[in-house]
């Protein structure tokens, strides 16, 4: 199974503590368990996985549908590990909210403990940084990052799970990532992608599609003076009242994301431009690294590009297969029967190799991955 999106509804309130326990014990349990068996990669891999890594949260006895089946996983997953992490060999940084944004000291100072070099401890915050970066500028779905964790081993293997919510669609989107299948952060980075909502008019500058219209961004870049009359340009014809009404962009392919709020001269926005003319980034990695650059001035500049000189982004939304988990009742739909089943199977064997659990919570625990099988 390669990695992907998820997209769930967007639930507020906190886990119990005493679910909270009991999630953070089997998660340490199975985790062990699979590192025993596997090895810490196979673990890394399997919590890349979107199908495995639901599966993962839904035994634990989290709602399968919720959004807080990630974040409250992932904290349980971290805590039940904070202790064993140097002899597992597999280290879990980062979280929600104002936890995610101390993800870059997590990643360094764990990268100390087991005696990485800097310059691969500062690889790792790059990894992490973009990521990030890619899926709220290079993807603009309309969900904004709230939760982002990163994991890695001692090898030097990373995966990022993070989620964004939508406040107006009551919706939460997880993104996963896996180290060795990334070759590079802005094309394609999402092998497998899954979802409940595919929305229209996604502005993807992941996919290949969009190739060219990066290309002719970049190639802007080179022209500071060209790209800012451009800009004046966008911004007269962004106008209801302009004489010309060719490049007005209600109801078109932008409505989806408000590209007509846009101020294409604004302050900060002609602040990044200029900072971007004088790095000079030759790919969208540098581009995306550079201070300041964000959704705004990514989306501008695919516009310039595209409105101007005809070099089409990809309006597809990333998310390729339909979600669906079933209970007894086999309810929505099964997908991806063989990856699932493999999932399901992988954990029951965790499980039973779990010989701290009682007879009753292992019982329960297997119960729960019967619950899950999807019968033809």
């Amino acid at each position: 199974m390669r990695t992907g999106i998820a997209t769930f509804g967007l639930d507020y309130g906190k886990c119990p503590r005493w679910l909270f326990e009991r999630m953070t014990k089997l998660a340490r349990l199975i985790s062990i368990a699979i590192v025993e068996e596997f090895g810490e990669e196979e673990l890394l891999k399997r919590l890349a996985d979107p199908v495995w890594f639901q599966s993962f949260g839904t035994i634990l006895a989290f709602d399968w549908n919720a959004s807080g089946l990630t974040t409250t996983t992932l904290g349980a997953l971290k805590v039940g590990l904070r202790d064993i992490e140097e002899d597992l060999g597999i280290f879990v940084c980062g979280g929600k909210g104002k936890t995610s944004r101390k993800t870059p000291n997590d990643i360094l100072q764990k990268s100390e403990k087991i005696g990485f070099s800097f310059a691969q401890a500062k690889n790792l915050v790059r990894a992490s940084r973009l990521t990030a970066k890619v899926d709220s500028s290079l993807i603009q779905d309309g969900f904004q990052i709230y939760h982002h964790s990163f994991l890695f081993t001692k090898q030097g293997s990373w995966a990022v799970i993070q989620q964004g919510m939508n406040t107006e669609l009551m919706k939460a989107r997880r993104y996963h990532w896996l180290g060795e299948r990334v070759l590079d952060f802005t094309e394609e980075p999402h092998q497998g992608i899954m979802s409940q909502l595919r929305l229209p008019h996604i502005l993807n500058l992941t996919s290949q599609q969009s190739q060219e219209n990066k290309k002719v961004s970049l190639k802007l870049l080179e022209h500071h003076n060209s790209l800012l009359h451009d800009l004046e340009v966008l911004q007269d014809y962004n106008n209801p009242q302009a004489s010309f009404k060719s490049l007005y962009l209600e109801n078109r392919e932008f409505y989806s994301h408000p590209v007509e709020k846009i101020n294409f001269t604004s302050k900060v926005l002609l602040k990044n431009f200029n900072n971007l003319s004088i790095v000079q980034p030759d790919d969208f990695t540098k581009l995306l690294l550079v201070e300041g650059v964000g959704p705004r001035t990514i989306r501008a500049l695919s516009l310039v590009a595209e409105m101007i000189y005809g070099a089409k982004p990809s309006y597809e939304d990333p998310a390729r297969y339909s979600f669906a988990f079933g209970g007894k009742d086999n309810v929505p739909y099964p997908v991806d029967r063989e990856t699932y089943d493999k999932s399901l199977d992988i954990i029951s064997k965790a499980i039973s190799k779990t010989n701290i659990l009682s007879f009753k919570e292992k019982a329960a625990a297997l119960g729960r991955v019967r619950d899950l099988t999807f019968t033809p």
